[in-house]
């Protein structure tokens, strides 16, 4: 009988007197991969009615305006009626796949060195469905919510465009935050919506350009307050009260700040308007195929659903940055 074995050279570290060195590893894996953004994590979640999912918006109230002084002794009332309107958003999904070879799992079992490495790669799984729907909750590049072009969300920043609402731009020598300030005063001021926006978004760079031109100006740190799950975060004094500015990463750029093509947004938003509709479940789902042929178990993760920006051209504000 002829047996063949692999060489150890080719897998030791080390071979000398009295020491044979192979290779071991850390138990725990270094992972400090991105998984969350904040802003899913802020905005409603309330179930579809649907697909698509409706829901009606008022857009004017029955005002009789000056028609309606009219002279006491002879009352001819003016006849009013609400303006309201029908909106939609269609349901998309995300969905992932992780399989795991049967051989492989006994192998793992039996060596005992990744013991976790399963559950953590089907935890995995699942988070990379929430970055990419995170992802998507801004930068989904479907154009219409009634007639979808794309598989993907329509996001929050092409619905505030789309609707053509409020918008500003700051120069590159004008003040941020006189720039922001000024464009909360205008929400705040409007005569037709109650509009009270409730967070400033925008990526850690716009954020940190404010915190220098504070300093620079005013010689002045902004406070901190806490939000969503203990996160501390700077807050701007507004018409509409203390912001937060809230930095996300999912949010970004073009250009290098300074070069003066840098174009840098932020986002003054209405969370309470802001929603996403779920199919099913709000967080994604996980189902186990059967095994086939291959003896592979195969795990999918999928979460149904969309969002949808309420008052999207009068209770949010696009401010583009200019640096």
């Amino acid at each position: 009988m002829n047996a063949t074995f692999a060489d150890i050279h080719a897998a030791a570290d080390y071979i000398g007197p009295g020491a044979i060195e192979v290779p071991l590893y850390q138990t725990e894996i270094f992972d400090i991969c991105r998984r969350s953004s904040p802003f899913g994590q802020r905005i409603k979640q309330v179930p579809a009615t649907g697909h698509p999912s409706r829901f009606f918006e008022e857009t004017a109230i029955p005002n009789p305006g000056t028609s309606g002084f009219v002279n006491p002794r002879s009352i001819v009332p003016v006849v009013v009626s609400p303006t309201r309107v029908e909106r939609s958003v269609p349901l998309k999904a995300i969905v992932s796949q992780i399989n795991y070879n049967l051989f492989d799992i006994e192998l793992g079992d039996q060596q005992k060195q990744f013991a976790y490495l399963q559950a953590k790669d089907l935890v995995d799984t699942v988070t990379g469905v929430m970055v990419a729907h995170d992802v998507a909750l801004w930068n989904g590049n479907d154009t219409s919510l009634s007639t979808p072009t794309t598989t993907q969300y329509m996001g929050a920043i092409g619905q505030i465009a789309a609707a053509g609402g409020l918008t500003t731009t700051i120069g590159t020598t004008a003040s941020i935050v006189d720039g922001i300030k000024s464009a909360v005063a205008q929400m705040v001021a409007s005569n037709g919506f109650h509009v009270r926006p409730t967070a400033i978004y925008a990526n850690p760079v716009l954020l940190d350009l404010i915190d220098r031109e504070m300093k620079t100006e005013f010689n002045v740190v902004l406070n901190t307050d806490n939000i969503t799950g203990g996160v501390r975060v700077k807050m701007l004094s507004t018409q509409a009260g203390d912001l937060p500015l809230i930095p996300d990463w999912s949010l970004g750029y073009t250009g290098t700040p300074g070069s003066g093509t840098a174009v840098l947004p932020a986002y003054i938003v209405t969370e309470d308007l802001i929603e996403y509709h779920w199919l099913g479940d709000p967080t994604p789902r996980i189902f186990q195929l059967g095994l086939p042929n291959s003896l592979a178990y195969q795990y999918v993760a999928v979460k149904f659903g969309a969002v949808v920006v309420k008052g999207a051209n009068y209770a949010h504000y696009q401010v583009l940055v200019d640096r």
